[in-house]
């Protein structure tokens, strides 16, 4: 999502309708598997965080990554999974949220036979919130 720019003088809220931002296929490059990506809200100069659902069909799931300052994740919908390098695979389903803290290299995503969809937010540091790293392999997504 771009950063937005909107003057710290406005009093009034910001209202984003639903279906007002454009659904946002998400890349290849940094996800495996059909995954698509609706903003919720940018970055709000001065503010800092910026949100999106993400929902990743079966089996689908971001790439390794970090985030400067963390990210939360509620799960909304279906079966998802998540990990941290180096721990295990936990199971996550609606209702539960996730926090991921700084720099911690992790991923996450859809369980193999049934679709996930999480809010996300995390907030930006020098204008960037997200690292990408190298993809999750199907060893490591399957736990094997």
């Amino acid at each position: 999502m771009e950063k937005d720019t909107l003057s710290t003088a406005v009093s009034e809220p910001v209202i984003l309708r639903n279906g007002s931002q454009p659904s946002i296929k998400g890349p290849d490059a940094w996800f495996t598997g059909t995954v698509r990506i609706d903003p919720l809200f940018p970055a709000h100069t001065p503010a800092r965080a910026s949100s999106a659902y993400v929902t990743f069909e079966p089996g689908s799931r971001t790439a390794w990554h970090t985030h400067p300052l963390g990210q939360a994740l509620i799960i909304t919908a279906g079966v998802g999974r998540v990990q941290v390098q180096g721990g295990p695979i936990q199971e996550v389903r609606p209702g539960d949220t996730v926090w991921f803290p700084p720099y911690v290299k992790h991923w996450h995503g859809a369980a193999p036979g049934v679709a996930m969809t999480h809010i996300s937010v995390a907030e930006e540091e020098g204008g960037n919130n997200v690292e990408w790293l190298e993809k999750v392999t199907e060893e490591q997504y399957t736990g094997n």
